[in-house]
């Protein structure tokens, strides 16, 4: 076997643990495209860009021009991008899978440095997927954010309270609330206020859910936590 061989192997050795390295991340905060996912697609990556060697490999291979790693990119990319459209969907009002999708992109990006033979480049792609996933993470939990949720509330008709009643309540428990809108149902029986709750306080919404299970007149409440 040719020392072109090896190389090619090793190549893509580096990019099947490079991308191996992230999908166990995924996994390990329970993401369905895991482990195995983030292996085969930098592996595929990296597959494709080794193409790139036929001319090296395989001396009378005929078209070499064809053989452009620009364009062979291009390709990977737009197909990886579907694959990370497949693991983003909708659950209530929140978009979930926004980071998977993103962390299956720079994969198959890794896994390209790799299979072209960027070795150190490639390692400090790795780096810097694994530093976002698990670095970021940390610091979102400890930095204070805003957080939003989608907010319905809903009277009997008889203790419905004034729209500065139920602010003053909700700014007492640290929540403010914007875009109000109104809707009388049920035959005029109840009442809803439904709006964007907002508080920079993280345990803000549980004890908000704690005051409203005894507010009388309160039918229903939800609130949907979402993203901005």
């Amino acid at each position: 076997m040719t020392a072109a061989f090896w190389h090619i192997a090793l190549n893509l050795l580096l990019a099947w643990g490079a991308g191996a390295a992230i999908g166990f991340e995924r996994s390990y905060n329970g993401r369905a495209a895991g482990f195995r996912t983030h292996a085969l697609v930098a592996l595929a990556a990296a597959g494709a860009l080794v193409i790139c060697y036929v001319p090296v490999v395989s001396p009378g291979y005929p078209n070499t021009a064809r053989l452009d790693p620009t364009r062979l990119a291009q390709g990977v990319m737009t197909g990886v991008g579907f694959l990370g459209a497949g693991v983003i969907f909708k659950e209530g009002v929140s978009v979930q899978g926004l980071t998977t999708a993103a962390s299956i992109w720079a994969t198959a990006s890794v896994g390209m440095l790799f299979g072209v033979g960027m070795r150190w480049q490639g390692l400090l792609a790795l780096c810097g997927v694994i530093f976002t996933l698990v670095v970021m993470r940390w610091v979102e939990n400890v930095f204070p954010w805003r957080v939003y949720a989608m907010a319905v509330f809903r009277f009997q008709i008889g203790h419905t309270p004034t729209e500065p009643d139920l602010l003053k309540m909700l700014k007492d428990q640290g929540v403010d609330l914007d875009d109000v809108s109104y809707r009388l149902t049920e035959g005029g029986e109840i009442f809803e206020y439904r709006g964007n709750v907002q508080t920079s306080y993280g345990q803000a919404l549980h004890d908000l859910a704690a005051r409203l299970r005894t507010m009388p007149g309160l039918v229903e409440y939800e609130l949907d936590r979402i993203s901005k």
